[in-house]
């Protein structure tokens, strides 16, 4: 299995998270279908886990906020496009009809990435490595 991060090209899926209301149970559940392990990490003033496979990291998941479970945002996967520069990327989703769903933001040592709706609502990531870790700022 090929790590999804490994690929930084512009335009390429590069990463994907899992947000969920029970992290233990989705570890164990992702563990036992696909083999993957996980490790705890800080990260942007919370916790992530890392999943990781047989050549890597694969994804990662957190645990959804109980403010979020509240306002009924369910379990779910988002995925990451590689951007060159996630500020710029940003931009110009507007200037074609999309919405920044999330502001751009740097989570320290992992990438600068930003939420994006396209013209018809579906949402996905933009992800830009920091210098050294493919990226190309």
């Amino acid at each position: 299995m090929r790590a999804v991060q490994s690929i930084s090209e512009p335009g390429h899926l590069c990463w994907v998270d899992l947000a969920t209301t029970d992290v233990q149970r989705a570890a164990a559940f992702y563990g036992r279908l696909f083999g993957w392990s996980t490790e705890a990490q800080a990260a942007g003033g919370g916790r992530f886990n890392t999943f990781y496979g047989v050549d890597g990291p694969v994804g990662s998941m957190y645990q959804l906020s109980g403010a979020q479970v509240a306002a009924g945002v369910p379990a779910h996967w988002t995925m990451y496009i590689s951007a060159t520069d996630v500020d710029r990327t940003a931009e110009t989703v507007t200037r074609l009809g999309g919405q920044v769903v999330v502001p751009a933001q740097s989570i320290a040592g992992v990438a600068r990435i930003a939420l994006i709706a396209d013209p018809a609502g579906a949402i996905v990531g933009l992800w830009q490595s920091p210098v050294g870790r493919g990226g190309r700022r």
